[in-house]
């Protein structure tokens, strides 16, 4: 099955019918914005049907926005548990170069 889409590139496809074949010309997607069906639970929808009005989006922008934000969280949390491991790698060499130059610090002050 293909979807149609909102996008300015697409193909034209060949669609096999039942009686016989033929070469309909259907929008196929390139790239660009797709569309995708979600399922949701009634309450769910339900609560992000009643927050539209307040933020001004339309439901297919408070998806999107959500899995933005999803995706970010994902990899900021990536990012600091890299952040993590490479001190905790580093923390032996870190702490042997604080001691090595305590004593040019002390005569700083």
């Amino acid at each position: 099955m293909h979807i149609l889409c909102a996008n300015f590139g697409y193909n034209t496809i060949a669609m096999k019918t039942r009686k016989r074949r033929s070469t309909r010309a259907t929008a196929v997607p390139t790239g660009g914005v797709k569309r995708v069906v979600v399922e949701f639970p009634a309450t769910l929808l339900s609560r992000a049907e009643g927050v539209l009005g307040e933020l001004a989006k339309n439901r297919s922008e408070l998806i999107r926005l959500a899995v933005e934000q999803y995706l970010e969280s994902l990899e900021r949390a990536k990012l600091e548990r890299e952040l993590a491991e490479g001190y905790t790698a580093n923390a032996a060499q870190a702490r042997n170069l604080c001691e090595e130059f305590a004593p040019l610090e002390s005569d700083l002050v």
